[in-house]
């Protein structure tokens, strides 16, 4: 499937989840509960790197822009519509990275929803949705395999900005690209590149960096997983809840 395909059908599956949720109003409130509780989780797990002079941009950008509660409507809306002419505005490197962008956002959606849903069925309300309650959702829905294909796919496109920094004359590009991209309807997604690039050339200026702060992220988000699939719920939620109090 070509680029344009990928990115097409991707925006299709969240604009019907999005659709579903608009349509529930006791599942969008679901949805978006368990958003912000991620949020803060991720949030919470990473204070030293927030903190950090040299990888506290990465680590926001991926919490604002990976792990966020934000809304993403308007960059899904582009997406959708420009995907056709993604390749004639970027070059093939961003434009791999647009697809990878929207197949990452597309399951993050999925297993949100497949959560959501099971709270609605289980009458938890976002005010009810506690520490307990997360985990328990979280492993009565189980997909250990596309848990860890969300994580593959983050540090994915961590790898993929990085090496971005090292394609000639791409800074100039991005910001050259500014005001046609906004003029094209694309002004979210450059955003994205544009902060993405920004952050990560960055990080690679100092040998070494991009690899530490994405083989920390691999660690501690692996060790999560897994705790969260072997343990006992009542253990996971215990330090779940210590985690973000």
């Amino acid at each position: 499937m070509d680029a344009a395909s990928t990115i097409r059908q991707s925006m299709e599956t969240v604009a019907t989840l999005r659709a579903r949720a608009a349509a529930q109003p006791e599942l969008g409130a679901a949805v978006a509960s368990i958003k912000r509780l991620q949020a803060a989780r991720f949030r919470h797990s990473y204070p030293d790197l927030m903190a950090s002079k040299d990888f506290g941009p990465a680590s926001r950008f991926f919490l604002e822009e990976l792990y966020s509660d934000a809304d993403f409507s308007e960059r899904d809306a582009q997406f959708a519509r420009i995907a056709g002419t993604l390749s004639t505005v970027f070059p093939a490197s961003v434009v791999e990275t647009a697809v990878a962008l929207s197949q990452l956002h597309t399951l993050t959606e999925q297993l949100d929803h497949l959560m959501a849903t099971h709270c609605v069925q289980h009458a938890i309300t976002p005010a009810g949705l506690d520490a307990a309650s997360y985990v328990a959702a979280w492993q009565v829905v189980g997909k250990r395999v596309e848990r860890q294909q969300q994580l593959a796919d983050v540090l994915s496109l961590g790898r993929e900005l990085a090496v971005l920094t090292h394609k000639p004359g791409l800074a100039l590009l991005l910001k050259l690209m500014r005001r046609p991209a906004a003029s094209a309807g694309m002004g979210s997604l450059q955003r994205f590149l544009e902060r993405g690039f920004t952050i990560f050339a960055a990080l690679s200026r100092s040998k070494g960096k991009v690899d530490e702060f994405l083989s920390t992220v691999e660690r501690r988000e692996s060790a999560w997983l897994e705790g969260m699939f072997d343990n006992p719920a009542d253990k996971e939620a215990e330090a779940l809840s210590q985690l973000l109090s």
